[in-house]
């Protein structure tokens, strides 16, 4: 079986949960990704599409309901689960509802620890970006224009893509814009056991941190964070802003008051969207950088 993302407690869904949230937030993400109302303008047009060797190196593919009469821009959505746990298939709920909004939207999997620490689920976002590159175009996608998107540590893994010239090379131009929901950017010294799991092991630690690499060059920015967010403190988007603006390139950062780290990516659901416009930005954005 493949590892499920685990949703934490109730906390991070906030006090005004109903008693549905509340028992949703005890179960794995593939439940709540089932029992979601689905978006009916969005859909999965391809599952388990291999990027390359081996069993998590795959991804989804969401596409609109309807045709369209050019190709679309493409939106890759990075998952979180601390490096250490995640499946993509959790996440259809972000792949219908940005599909249903005009995207073609990419979600993949990942090697995870114990399997691989870091570079390796960075190396494998490297991979999927190159495979969108190069396939995309065969399922309505435009490859020259990429927004790179995640929550929590796939937020880290999509600014590591945006931010660190070394890992992209050439492609770094397809992408256009960098949305990160709830990311740890400027983390170390490491001090929670996800952290030393994944990077403790990497002899120059400050490599490691998208913070090291923010200047200019990197593409448009947006950080979005939840106020009641106690899993990733706020400071690693508000230094990631602080930089990124120093060296001119454009940064939104915008807060959610009442929103928990959780909450973030489970307010691209149907019924969750009214707590806070977390879907309405990120479109909004990747519709703005995206546009010819």
């Amino acid at each position: 079986m493949r590892p499920r993302t685990w949703i934490a407690t109730g906390a991070g869904l906030g006090l005004a949960a109903s008693m549905l949230t509340t028992a949703l937030a005890l179960a794995p993400l593939a439940t709540f990704n089932t029992l979601m109302p689905k978006d009916a303008g969005g859909k999965l047009a391809a599952d388990g599409v291999p990027y390359g060797a081996g069993a998590r190196r795959t991804l989804d593919i969401y596409a609109p309901a309807r045709p369209a009469t050019g190709p679309l821009p493409v939106v890759i959505f990075f998952y979180g689960g601390s490096w250490a746990s995640g499946d993509r298939g959790g996440y259809g709920f972000v792949g219908r509802a940005l599909a249903a909004r005009g995207f073609i939207t990419v979600i993949p999997d990942y090697r995870i620890g114990p399997e691989t620490v870091y570079p390796g689920f960075v190396e494998d976002g490297v991979a999927a970006l190159r495979w969108v590159r190069a396939h995309i175009g065969t399922r309505g996608g435009d490859p020259d224009r990429i927004v790179l998107a995640g929550h929590s540590a796939g937020a880290y893994i999509a600014a590591m893509l945006a931010l660190d010239a070394r890992w992209l090379g050439r492609d770094r131009a397809a992408v256009k814009g960098f949305a990160g929901i709830s990311g740890p950017y400027d983390f170390y010294p490491f001090d929670v056991g996800s952290s030393k799991a994944a990077f403790g092991a990497w002899p120059r630690p400050e490599e490691t941190q998208p913070i090291t690499w923010a200047g200019a060059g990197a593409p448009p920015t947006l950080l979005l964070i939840g106020g009641d967010d106690e899993t990733v403190r706020a400071h690693n988007s508000q230094s990631l802003t602080a930089k990124l603006k120093a060296a001119g390139v454009p940064v939104t950062l915008r807060r959610y008051a009442g929103m928990g780290h959780v909450g973030m990516v489970t307010a691209f659901a149907r019924p969750f969207r009214t707590r806070a416009p977390v879907l309405a930005d990120v479109v909004d954005f990747a519709h703005g950088v995206t546009a010819r």
